[in-house]
Parts: C-alpha cells; structure tokens; sequence
C-alpha cells in the first residue's frame, strides 16, 4: 500500500515535499516513481528512483527543479518541488515496480498511491 501526503496551494515559485509511505508487500527494494496528471491531461512521468537511492531520472519539464529521494529505513519516498509553475499543478501519484521496466512508462508500475492534489497559482 502506497500513501501519498504534501499536496496543497502555492504561489508560483514557491516549493512543496511530497511523501510516499509504503507498507504492506511493497518494500524498499522496489523502484519508486513519481508520476502526474493534470486537469483534461493524461498521467505523466515526472521523477524515479532505484532502491539503493544512487539512480535518479527526471522528466525534462522538472530537471533542476525536483529532486526525488528515499529513506529507506522509514520506507518513504520524498519529492521536493521547488520554483514550481502553474503548468505543475496536478494530482501527484508516486508508484512502486516490483519486476523491472522502463521507469518512464506508467505501465511499468505495479502498486500506485490514491494522489495527491498541488495547486500552484500564478
């Protein structure tokens, strides 16, 4: 079970920290995403990371803007949002793939969190 938390109202550039608390079968071994999608748009890649923490990968719209982390021993993974646009508001969803694929592709993910709505105002 995937719980996604943070969400909220900002100003544009202004900065926010999403969270992801796993339990259950999903575990820390898993690659973890971050994915979103806006209101009449379909989900997008946003950020992933390997187990170990040392993989990253952005999508282009947030690289240099979001950095995507992990504590383990709390089975948490964190999205940190800063300099963010209107064009970033979004239901976030982070997202755990227990058997491999490409990270960029939401069919990749096995377990998905119930989102996490940010608003950011111009």
């Amino acid at each position: 079970q995937l719980q996604a938390s943070g969400g909220g109202l900002v100003q544009a550039g202004g900065s926010l920290r999403l969270s992801c608390a796993a339990s259950g079968r999903t575990s820390s071994s898993y690659v973890m995403g971050w994915f979103r999608q806006a209101p009449g748009k379909e989900r997008e890649f946003v950020a992933a990371i390997s187990w170990s923490g040392r993989s990253t990968q952005y999508a282009g719209s947030v690289k240099g803007r979001f950095t995507i982390s992990r504590d383990n021993a709390k089975n948490t993974v964190y999205l940190q949002m800063n300099s963010l646009k209107p064009e970033d508001t979004a239901i976030y969803y982070c997202a755990a793939d227990i058997d491999g694929g490409s990270w960029g592709l939401d069919s990749t993910y096995d377990y998905w969190g119930q989102g996490t709505l940010v608003t950011v105002s111009s």
